[in-house]
């Protein structure tokens, strides 16, 4: 398809050259014809703005000179029509030899239909979800943990060696929070609550009791008579590894899987953050004043200093993000995405400093931010149960709607867009849930294929077919989407914007249930019924591929 797209553009630069040189006029160095869907299905495949573009320099009107354009291009056997739009379109519709050039390659490349290696095997990690490991994983990690995965497929998809990656924040004062509400929760068990105070800062959900209760089962009242501080180091690794084996767990049955869990913690164990600081000092960004270790931000727009290490010798949170960067490039990543939610959009440009002082470039690291998730239920504002004692968890609303229904709809938006997430809606068998919407095309046009089977109609080939025949708007309709597919995966990969495949799989899904409701695959007219299916078989294929990118099931059957 790109292809054709460069081809077509080049005859229209063909023609601007011709027609610049009529008229004793230079074309600006260096100039590209753009090319653009047209927004209406009866503008045609391509449009190019070209004639607006360049008037002025030509003299003329741009719908004049649009036409003379048009006039001077070379169809070929490529471009069926050309047509001049006000106030100075041009509208192209392509030729039969395209559509069978579209759904030969699609049929053809079947499962890497779609691909392309702008990647060229350079190495991304994709950062995400990273919740401290105190609590369950909550709605909007949820959308976090969608986001990540989809956007790592989609690089995945286009030729970048890929490396999913969760940060566990181990190291730190909530950590030991986490372990003292624990210790309180035992020791409550036990009819003893005031030996063992709830801490102000503490973790209240049901799962913090549970976790107390299997420590209890398991050591008794061993751990009762001992210091609180003796055994605090204890609570606070039982919980962390309790409840991180349950974020695990979550994110599995969401269909996420990490190379990596990264601890922050090794980031102290490996002596990484003085080497860091170290660096930084030799790179005049890092300085010692007042007994503490600044990181000189000022240099990069900020209106203070930042502490590392403070006077009393303990780093801050920050401390830990910069050696975290260092080690991300230390293990040889080209390029990095930090995926975080809105709330830390104010520590963008603090990352992006330290990224700088570092000495790596602009270029190497992005960060998505991720927006809020409202839930719904029959557009009502609802909570449920809040196991987790303050947000509502993934775990709940996969329960509810599954995950197919969960990971579509946290896709379904530009992630900094905010969401709401109705779950009524999610569930029903209709057009109105769009992941049902998607997955029932799926199914409709397997249905259609082992129909064709069980009349003994055995699959053709694409070559074999009569595309000339696919006259029909909703024939038309199909095809166009079904070439735009690759040309969404690389906007995706290019943009960081995995919604796009999310709104591709649900127009694709459009074109082709307006085609089902119009039209009959398995017609008299053997000529005709191999042609339209096999444009049926490049659908199956292309709405497969989105939703694999997707994390989503493609069922024969619904």
């Amino acid at each position: 398809m790109e292809e054709r797209k460069e081809l077509l553009a080049s005859k229209v630069l063909d023609a601007l050259r011709v027609i610049a040189s009529s008229k004793g006029v230079r074309l600006p160095e260096g100039y590209a014809v753009l090319l653009e869907r047209p927004r209406r299905e009866n503008q045609g495949d391509w449009a190019t703005n070209s004639a607006m573009k360049l008037a002025k320099l030509f003299g003329a009107r741009p719908i004049d000179l649009a036409a003379e354009i048009a006039g001077a291009i070379d169809r070929g056997a490529d471009i069926e029509s050309i047509e001049v739009a006000p106030p100075g379109f041009i509208n192209f519709k392509l030729s039969a030899n395209w559509i069978a050039d579209v759904i030969g390659r699609a049929v053809s490349l079947g499962s890497d239909y779609g691909r392309n290696e702008t990647g060229a095997s350079r190495r991304v990690q994709v950062e995400f979800v990273s919740a401290n490991p105190t609590g369950p994983i909550h709605l909007g990690h949820g959308r976090g943990a969608a986001v990540g995965d989809v956007m790592s497929s989609v690089l995945e998809f286009s030729g970048w060696e890929v490396e999913r990656e969760y940060y566990i924040n181990d190291a730190g004062l909530q950590m030991d929070n986490l372990g003292k509400s624990t210790q309180s929760r035992y020791f409550a068990r036990l009819g003893r609550e005031e030996a063992a105070p709830f801490p102000e800062d503490g973790y209240p959900g049901d799962y913090i009791d549970e976790i107390a209760g299997r420590i209890l089962a398991e050591h008794g009242e061993s751990l009762a008579d001992k210091p609180l501080g003796e055994t605090l180091p204890f609570f606070r690794d039982e919980t962390a590894r309790s409840v991180l084996g349950m974020i695990r767990r979550d994110l599995s049955d969401f269909g996420v899987e990490f190379d990596v869990w990264f601890s922050e913690k090794s980031l102290y164990d490996d002596d990484l953050v003085p080497r860091t600081i170290e660096r930084l000092k030799g790179r005049d960004y890092a300085y010692d004043q007042d007994g503490a270790v600044w990181f000189r931000s000022t240099s990069f727009g900020d209106d203070k200093d930042r502490v590392m290490i403070r006077n009393n010798g303990v780093p801050t949170y920050f401390t830990s993000d910069i050696a975290y960067l260092q080690n991300k490039y230390e293990r040889g990543f080209d390029f990095l995405i930090y995926v975080w939610g809105a709330d830390h959009h104010g520590y963008v440009p603090r990352i992006r400093s330290v990224n700088k002082a570092l000495g790596e470039s602009d270029e190497s690291l992005e960060v998505m931010l991720i927006q809020f998730v409202s839930l719904l239920r029959n557009g009502v504002p609802v909570s449920m149960s809040k196991r987790a004692g303050t947000f509502v968890t993934l775990r709940e609303v996969m329960d509810e709607v599954g995950r197919d229904a969960s990971r579509f709809s946290f896709v379904n938006r530009k992630c900094d867009s905010h969401l709401e997430f109705d779950l009524e809606v999610a569930k029903r068998t209709s057009s109105e849930n769009p992941v049902y919407y998607v997955q029932y095309a799926y199914a409709r046009i397997s249905s259609i294929l082992r129909e064709a089977e069980a009349k003994g109609v055995t699959a053709p080939r694409a070559e074999d077919a009569d595309f000339d025949l696919l006259t029909h708007q909703a024939e038309a309709r199909l095809v166009k989407e079904i070439s735009r597919f690759p040309e969404e995966v690389l906007k995706a990969a290019e943009n960081l914007e995995p919604h796009r495949i999310a709104y591709f799989a649900t127009s694709i899904s459009e074109a082709f249930h307006s085609f089902y409701n119009t039209l009959k695959v398995l017609v008299d007219d053997e000529r005709l019924m191999k042609s339209r299916l096999i444009l049926v078989d490049a659908a199956r294929i292309t709405i497969g591929n989105a939703l694999r990118m997707l994390g989503i099931r493609a069922p024969e059957r619904m």
